[in-house]
């Protein structure tokens, strides 16, 4: 090769070698991605959040957009919608249609953006079979338990009211799930309102009663909320979660053993069946949340301020709603 072609060729390589290390420099100049988390916040009865963290499903969905997501549980939904109106969660898994109404009486500002249809079988007033309570009037003067806010707390008014009684004129003993258990299977009350698993939990385990579900008394429906800043940021991480929702409702509904079998692990061990029975009670119809369907919830709100458990008259409409 000539000594004219070699200078040649180097003259040719030196602006693609410079414009190489240009790029690369660049590349370590610009930062990468940051990654952001969503804190998750749950409950046993949470199924469908519970699935998707079991099988990792959310977490892969929402590391494809750099996200990741830490998970939190709480023992019920009052103290789960406390925790996401203070902002030590992002995204509340489902909660009982009662608990955002307490949340809306401490002023919270809140966002439902996903609803279960109802399932007014999940949830019923139980006591011993051989207890001498016969009806829901046999009630009056007798220590329940129940947990505060649940949804398990409005059946029981209701429950109360088509009986003729007033919240005031039973003792109620506000109890988590697992000591609401405890109590009534060791005899400390005499009766216990809940819900699923717990309640074919129970239902199975010992000999009991029903004195009443919530057929014609109380729908039970579920909610899934975010606080309104949240929702504004994000609302695409919304959309992500609500259509994993809705796939895993289908999921349980179309694969109740498969579901069963992941989830009784989860449940304090329950056996296949237990699960199965639960489950069936349950919807999973993962729908979007709409302004003029919150009717039930303006019962409910009036229920309890006329039982003197909220502070304050709410109005259930006042809400936002984010729509996918």
């Amino acid at each position: 090769m000539s000594k004219f072609t070699q200078n040649a060729e180097a003259k040719l390589r030196r602006p693609v070698l410079a414009s190489l290390v240009v790029a690369l420099a660049l590349s370590f100049a610009l930062p990468a991605q940051a990654r952001e988390t969503v804190r998750i916040g749950y409950q046993k009865s949470s199924t469908l959040i519970t699935l998707l963290k079991t099988q990792g499903t959310l977490e892969k969905t929402l590391a494809q957009k750099n996200i990741d997501v830490s998970w939190h549980e709480f023992s019920s939904g009052l103290p789960l919608l406390e925790a996401l109106n203070v902002g030590n969660v992002d995204l509340s898994a489902d909660v009982a249609d009662t608990v955002p109404i307490f949340a809306q009486a401490a002023q919270a500002r809140l966002t439902y953006f996903a609803q279960e249809a109802p399932s007014p079988s999940a949830q019923a007033i139980v006591v011993h079979k051989d207890s001498p309570l016969q009806q829901l009037s046999d009630l009056k003067g007798k220590k329940v338990a129940v947990t505060k806010a649940a949804g398990a707390h409005y059946l029981l008014i209701a429950a109360l009211k088509k009986a003729g009684l007033e919240f005031s004129d039973i003792q109620p003993a506000y109890l988590s799930p697992a000591d609401g258990r405890a109590a009534f299977e060791n005899n400390k009350v005499d009766a216990w309102v809940t819900w699923e698993p717990f309640l074919t939990g129970v239902q199975r385990q010992l000999p009991t009663r029903t004195l009443a579900d919530g057929a014609g008394l109380a729908s039970y429906k579920r909610y899934y909320l975010t606080s309104t800043s949240y929702a504004k940021a994000h609302p695409e991480v919304l959309k992500l979660v609500y259509d994993q929702l809705h796939k895993a409702g289908d999921w349980v509904k179309n694969n109740p053993r498969e579901a069963a079998q992941v989830l009784g692990p989860l449940w304090g061990n329950l056996d296949v069946e237990t699960v199965e029975t639960a489950n069936a009670h349950r919807s999973y119809q993962v729908q979007p949340v709409k302004g003029d369907q919150l009717g039930e919830q303006q019962k409910i709100a009036d229920a309890f301020f006329a039982a003197g458990l909220l502070p304050k008259a709410v109005d259930a409409k006042d809400v936002d709603i984010w729509k996918p």
